[in-house]
Formats: C-alpha cells, structure tokens, sequence
C-alpha cells in the first residue's frame, strides 16, 4: 500500500514524445491516488500533448535554455510546494526540480560516478535503463518507488475546441463518413525519414482503394517546405494540413482515421496510444525503448524486440532490413542531419502489405467504438 499524497510532480523536461510517454505515469499516479492533484513540469512549447490531459490540475513549463532569472523564478514557485516530486529523466536540471519542490522525491539515475552527487537529491531512484527497456515502462518503474503498482498507457487527450479546430479544418469530418488514413512524414531529424518515392507509392496505394490521404506536420517554414518536395507526384485530392491544427486537434482527427503511417516521431506515438491502426517506420532507433506503444499492450518491459518487423496489437513496426539495423545512431554519416540507408532504401511494398493487414482487422477508436471502413 502507498502512502498518501495529495499533491504531486511529474518532471519531463526533454521532447514532445517524451511527455506523451509520461503520461502513463501519471495516470498510474492518478489511479493510484484520486484525490491528488497532479502538476508536470515541461519545456515550454512541448506543453501542448498535455494541455487537456484530465489527470493534471495544470502544466508548468520552463524554457530549454532559461535564464538565471527564469530559474529562480521556477524554483522560488515550485520550492517545498508537492508531498512528491517525481523525475522521469537523469539530467541534473530535473533532479534538482525534485529536490526543490518535493518533501518526497524520487527518480531515475544512471548508475555511475557522475551521477553520485544527484543521488543525495532524491529520497529513493532507480537505476535508468537506456537499452532494454522502455520509456513508458522506465517511467512506470519510477513511480513504483512509491508504491505505485498500477500499469497505465500514454493518455492522450483534446479539449471541446481542440475538436472545433478539427472539424472547422478538416469539413469532412462533419460528414460522419470520411475515410482517411493520416501520414506524417516530417520527423524533427533528417536521419529518421523515408524516401519520397516510398511515400509517393504509398498515398498512390491509399486512393487505390478509397482512402482519402491527409498529411499531417508542423508549421515551421523549414517542414513546410520538406513536406510540399513530397507531395510532388501525389493524388491530387491530398490534403496536406501541416502547421494547421495544433496537437490537440491533430489528436481528434488520428482518433477518427482508419490508418496511420509515420516515422519515429510524437504523432505516431498518439496514433498507437489512441488505438488507431498504425504503421511505424523505424531505422537507426532503438525499438524496444522508442517503438510505439499499442494501446492495449500491458506488457512490463516492451512491446519489441531489438531487431525484425511485428505487429503487436494496433500496431505493425516495419523496420529497415540492413545488416547494421538498428545501429542506434544519427545516421549513416553520425549527425543528425544526415540520412539512413536502411530507411531510404525501404521498399513501399513492405510498407503498403503492413498497412494492407492493419486494415483487415476493425478500427477501435478512442471511444472504444468499432469504426466502419
């Protein structure tokens, strides 16, 4: 049995993907304690995967590179304020936000020397596991270290004007009828990206056989540009809404997909979260600690293996086939610019007969409901 808090921290300063994963933990913290009210600590801009999460009273952000004064101020608001605080990350910026703000702290740590003078910071760590576990259940094993048993998966979630924005770009979505599956193929990094060609054949594919194929991605000048060089040989109904809808409303329209194809990226975890039938593309990316997590997977290490192409519940991982795969790093050239062979040189058919299987099997949206192809 747990102690009883009623006021806690979950600290996930890093990317948009990392906080979605979190969310899993904090859900198991809110089943665990109801009546707690849950803050997270997040980079500013990566607030919006949580911004109607209804397990946190509210977010707190903070900037990636703040300034002293911004510092300050974040420890004078957050000092002594939470029964707990709760690190999901081995940095020495969020193992310090624990100690300052929980009377009862715990975390994760690599287990070396570097880390020894964090160690004094926390009440209780464990010992952070970068190869063979992964990150959703990494951050479950912490919150264990208060006695917190229950599995949980990522949440993700949207507000009634998230659902507005949606509808109100996407009119089709009024219709009840629209059938679509939903591509991202604009990772943050260049070295996590397929070929145009591939996706060319795929969109090609989807209208093949009634699919109205909407592209989704971010809004800054440098996507949208990349996104439009892809576009080039597509069917000419794709609707391309990047940088037009935030993750709230992007998090409505992939509950109402019939299929989602993406890379490593933060939407393709929603995708999977929400149930929708998902296609990932993996390259140089560890699997077992980044693959998505299918919605009802209740497995405690990982849904993948290191190496090979599966699907596991609504989610089918294709990965690159070369002898080097996953390799684990930025690239064929090591930097994150770079591309991957194994990623450029995937051939769309592996992808489409993934896609082809997802879609034999019914659609079980968010809210649990069958979905008519």
């Amino acid at each position: 049995m747990s102690a009883r808090f009623d006021s806690m921290l979950v600290i996930c300063t890093r990317r948009i993907g990392d906080v979605l994963l979190a969310t899993a933990a904090v859900h198991a913290l809110k089943l665990a304690h109801p009546q707690a009210a849950i803050d997270m600590l997040v980079f500013d801009g990566t607030q919006g995967v949580i911004t109607a999460n209804q397990d946190l009273r509210s977010v707190l952000v903070i900037a990636e590179r703040p300034t002293l004064g911004q510092h300050l101020r974040l420890l004078r608001r957050i000092w002594r304020s939470y029964d707990v605080a709760v690190s999901l990350l081995t940095g020495d910026r969020p193992t310090l936000y624990a100690w300052a703000a929980g009377r009862t702290r715990v975390g994760t740590l690599a287990a070396d020397d570097k880390s020894r003078w964090k160690r004094s910071l926390l009440n209780r760590w464990v010992e952070f596991d970068n190869l063979s576990t992964h990150t959703v259940a990494m951050n479950l094993r912490v919150v264990a270290l208060l006695g917190v048993v229950q599995q949980a998966a990522p949440v993700v979630s949207w507000s009634a004007e998230d659902e507005k924005e949606a509808r109100s770009v996407f009119a089709l979505l009024n219709s009840g009828t629209a059938t679509f599956a939903v591509l991202h193929m604009s990772p943050k990094y260049a070295y996590k990206t397929w070929s145009a060609a591939g996706w060319q054949d795929l969109a090609n594919w989807l209208q093949e056989r009634g699919i109205v194929v909407l592209v989704a991605g971010g809004g800054s000048p440098e996507e949208l540009r990349f996104i439009d060089s892809l576009l080039v040989g597509f069917p000419e109904n794709t609707i391309n809404l990047a940088g037009k809808m935030g993750l709230g409303a992007l998090a409505f329209l992939l509950s109402r997909a019939v299929l989602y194809i993406g890379t490593d990226t933060a939407v393709t975890h929603m995708a999977a979260a929400l149930g929708v039938p998902t296609v990932a593309l993996f390259g140089p990316s560890n699997p077992i600690k980044w693959g998505p997590w299918p919605r009802a997977f209740d497995g405690t290490s990982s849904p993948w293996e290191m190496r090979g192409s599966t699907q596991v519940g609504n989610v089918f991982l294709v990965q690159g086939q070369k002898h080097c795969v996953p390799c684990l790093l930025e690239g064929c050239d090591r930097h994150i610019g770079s591309l991957s062979d194994c990623l450029q040189q995937l051939p769309a058919n592996r992808v489409i007969a993934a896609a082809e299987s997802l879609l034999v099997a019914p659609v079980i949206r968010e809210d649990g409901e069958a979905a008519e192809r």
